[in-house]
């Protein structure tokens, strides 16, 4: 692996972090915000309750982040095939019009 792909790697693994310490920040203040709505709980109950929803969160957005880290990789090889396939088309017919040309000239010439 050249240092180019270490940091390559790195940065996409610190954008995974930086992504998934959103999502746990945010499933946390959303838990707190469900909490303050039910007042008649305890703090032990308030607790477990803001645990719960956090954990159950965060397996939803785990399981969502799979999904689609799942078809980015789908959606990569589609398209890659698909330029492939354009690029051989082009210089097909690259290839094509320089044969034409060439074919032009050499009959030009000859005249």
């Amino acid at each position: 692996m050249s240092t180019e792909q270490d940091v390559e790697s790195g940065l996409r693994q610190m954008e995974g972090y930086l992504l998934w310490t959103s999502k746990v920040a945010e499933t946390r203040t959303q838990a707190e915000a469900f909490t303050r709505r039910l007042p008649w709980l305890t703090t032990a109950q308030r607790e477990e309750v803001e645990r719960v929803f956090t954990e159950e969160r965060l397996a939803f957005h785990r399981a969502a982040l799979a999904q689609l880290a799942d078809r980015a990789r789908e959606l990569r090889g589609e398209y890659e095939e698909r330029y492939l396939r354009l690029r051989a088309r082009c210089l097909a017919w690259c290839a094509g019009g320089v044969g034409a040309v060439v074919g032009l000239f050499s009959y030009v010439v000859q005249r």
